[in-house]
Parts: structure tokens; C-alpha cells; sequence
């Protein structure tokens, strides 16, 4: 059998990522003109807030790729050595994604609009205890220290997987030469686990969102987080995989891998929601008002609908069609899950977002805004994955043919 090692992106391909890029643009354009460009800082923060959201969302969800990559190669596992260049590919996104996010945070915080992060504000850190108490941590300096060192970990560490990975794209691994190169991959893996424990599952989703809503925490936020942006990351490689598939790439790829790859989604979607639950019931029995006040927007105001829609798509779907082993292993049914999946988590940071961005200082009161701009935001962000991921793809081959476990994948079965 002949492979197909170098990937060549199809024109149409190319003209859907900037067809996306485009309509993310206009969208930015045009929330801009109607609210970034306003005097009233509420206006601006509608704007800022829709960036805010996407930026972070995307961010997390290709960083999340590299925890796939890392997670499964401290395990040792073998299984998706066939599809790791997808893998890579995708997560070469997040320096991308990285720089944009990087820049709107660093805005929100230095600009002289601190609606979304009150507590970047002096004048309302000297109004309120809690913020004085919270403000070693939440702080201007350690926010700015903090977010730059996570992003440039991110990167370099996801850069140094990438590049053990195509140092033996054309050289044959003696035994002990595999050995090495295999001690090599788990230490990086180990090492950047680490620091995705220090990151994503601690400190950045208290900075960059929990901190929306300051007075506010809850100790489950970061594993809920993470969680939300995991599954839509196996989701993500599922899709590319597909498509790849059906383009007549990844030959020793199969049903197999793909059956896999849906049981992450499954299982993750089920660990999500255990979190949804465990967060949403805990604060609920204690019903203490300076933590009620959160779930009080989301469940009896204005965003009820999106909150259960939310666990409609991200669980109730996920349980009733992922159940089934068929589901897992038919394209087009993974391919709707997959897109599903991506938009029920992108909804979930929507309304993690926006009620405590829109809140009305004087009477606490919310509204859910227009989201058809917020989506097309999201969609610009897509094209921008889809671009990059493609670039990757047709710089390497396809297929670790050297890579010491590739032969577990080749035999994989489940």
C-alpha cells in the first residue's frame, strides 16, 4: 500500500478558512462600530466582552490538543500515533491564538475600561474588602507576569514536543536509540503536564474569567473549565481526522482510532457534566447569597434558556448518541457530534462570559446579548484553526512511520 504522506490543501479548503476568517472580521467590524466605539463604557464592554469570550475559548481548546498529545504519551500509549500529526498540527494554533488573546486580555486590564474586570479598577478596589483581600492575586502586575509566562510555557514546551516528533521524520531508530527518544517524549510530556496543572487546572481560568465576577469563586471552576475545553479539544482532532480520512489521507487510520477518539468524547462530556452538577449543587445547598448571586443570573434571570440548553447539547446528546459503540465508528454521526460538541462548550463560555460582563452596576440586573455577531466572531476563530492546522499539515509528512510505538497503532484495535 501506497501512503499518502504529504498533505496538499484542497483550494476549496483554503477558500472556506478565509471565507471563515472574513466573516470573523466583519463581525469584530461591526460590533465595533455599534458598541466598541461608543462613549459609555458598558457599550464598549459588549464589544470586548464577545473578544474575550472567543479568544479564550479557542485558546484553551487548542491548548488542549497538546494535554491529548502529552497525557497520552506520559501513558505511553500507542494507539494515536497514527493521527499525532493532527494532532501537532492543530495545536500550533495556540501561539496564534495566543498573541490575539494575550493582546485583548493586556487591554481589558490597562485600558481605562474596567466593567468586565472590576477589580483592575483602584477605584472600586478601595469600595469593596473583598477585592482588597483578593488583590495580591488579582492584581495588574501579577495578571500581566502570570498570563505572559502561561502562554510562552504553552508555547515552548508544545514546540519542543513538536519538534521530537519530527526529528525522526527521516531517521530509523536503532532499540536503544527508541528508548531514548521514548524517555526523551515522556519527560517533556511530564514536564508540561506540570505546568498545565499550574495553569488551566489552578490559576488562569481564576484570572481570566472566574475574576469577570470577582467578589465571586468557586473551587471547581478550573476543573469545570478545563473539562469543557477538553472534550471540545478531542472533538476538534475527531473532525480534522475525518476530513482527513475522507480526503484519502491517514491510511493506517480506522474506525478503530475513531471509536476511541469518541469515547474521550463520551466520557469527558459525562466528567463535564459530573463537575456541572457537583459546582451547581454544592452552592446551591449551601445557599450562602455571596455565592448564590452567581447561579441567580444564569438560573432565574435572562439566561436560564442558553443555562440548560447547555446541558442539553453537552450531555444529554452526548449520552444518548456517543452511548452506542455504532455511533463512534460512523463519520457522518461523529462529524455532527463533533460540531455539536464544539458549539455546545463554545455556548457554555458564552454564559460564562456575558452575565457578569453585561451586569448593570446600579441594579444587577443582566440581558443576553444579540449572539449572531458573537458567533460569527467564533467562526472567524475557526478559520483561523483551520488555516493554521493546514499550513502544518503540508509542511511534514502525515505518518511517524519511525516512531518506536508506531506498530501499536498500526494493530490497534478496541
Amino acid at each position: 500500500m501506497t501512503l499518502k504522506e504529504q498533505f496538499v490543501t484542497p483550494k476549496r479548503y483554503n477558500t472556506w478558512a478565509m471565507g471563515l476568517m472574513a466573516v470573523g472580521i466583519l463581525c469584530i467590524i461591526i460590533l465595533f462600530i455599534t458598541h466598541g466605539s461608543k462613549s459609555d463604557q458598558h457599550e464598549q464592554a459588549r464589544f470586548w466582552g464577545s473578544l474575550l469570550q472567543n479568544s479564550v475559548y479557542f485558546l484553551l481548546v487548542t491548548n488542549a490538543v497538546m494535554f491529548f498529545i502529552c497525557a497520552t504519551t506520559l501513558a505511553w500509549g500507542g494507539w494515536q500515533i497514527s493521527f499525532r500529526r493532527v494532532s501537532e498540527a492543530i495545536s500550533t494554533a495556540v501561539p496564534v491564538i495566543g498573541i490575539i488573546s494575550i493582546v485583548i486580555l493586556l487591554v481589558l486590564v490597562f485600558g481605562n475600561n474596567h466593567v468586565i474586570y472590576q477589580w483592575a479598577d483602584p477605584e472600586k478596589v478601595k469600595e469593596s474588602h473583598a477585592l482588597q483581600f483578593k488583590s495580591p492575586f488579582l492584581s495588574k502586575g501579577f495578571f500581566t507576569v502570570w498570563t505572559l509566562l502561561t502562554v510562552s510555557l504553552w508555547y515552548l514546551i508544545g514546540a519542543k514536543m513538536r519538534n521530537l516528533s519530527r526529528s525522526i521524520d527521516n531517521k530509523s531508530l536503532s532499540i536503544e536509540e527508541g528508548k531514548r527518544f521514548t524517555w526523551t517524549n515522556t519527560v517533556w510530556a511530564a514536564i508540561y503536564l506540570v505546568v498545565f496543572a499550574l495553569t488551566v487546572m489552578s490559576t488562569i481560568p481564576w484570572l481570566w474569567l472566574m475574576s469577570i465576577d470577582a467578589k465571586w469563586y468557586s473551587t471547581m471552576y478550573s476543573w469545570y473549565t478545563w473539562a469543557s475545553t477538553f472534550v471540545a479539544a478531542c472533538a476538534l482532532i475527531a473532525i480534522f481526522v475525518i476530513y482527513l480520512k475522507n480526503q484519502g489521507y491517514l491510511e493506517l487510520t480506522t474506525e478503530e482510532h475513531l471509536h476511541d477518539l469518541g469515547k474521550f468524547m463520551f466520557a469527558f462530556s459525562i466528567f463535564w457534566t459530573y463537575l456541572w452538577f457537583s459546582q451547581y449543587m454544592l452552592i446551591w445547598y449551601s445557599n450562602q447569597p455571596e455565592e448564590t448571586i452567581y447561579f441567580k443570573l444564569r438560573v432565574q434571570g435572562p439566561y436560564r434558556g442558553i443555562f440548560f440548553l447547555n446541558l442539553i447539547i453537552n450531555f444529554v446528546a452526548p449520552i444518548l448518541i456517543l452511548m452506542r459503540r455504532g455511533s463512534k465508528r460512523n463519520y457522518t454521526t461523529m462529524t455532527f457530534m463533533c460540531v455539536l460538541i464544539l458549539f455546545g462548550h463554545w455556548l457554555d463560555f458564552f454564559q460564562m462570559v456575558f452575565p457578569g460582563t453585561l451586569k448593570d452596576p446600579v441594579t444587577g440586573q443582566t440581558h443576553v446579548p444579540f449572539m449572531l455577531y458573537d458567533f460569527g466572531v467564533g467562526l472567524g476563530f475557526v478559520g483561523l484553526i483551520m488555516f493554521v492546522t493546514a499550513r502544518s499539515l503540508s509542511k511534514y509528512p502525515m505518518i511517524i512511520k519511525h516512531h518506536p510505538f508506531i506498530k501499536e497503532s498500526i494493530i490497534h484495535h478496541t
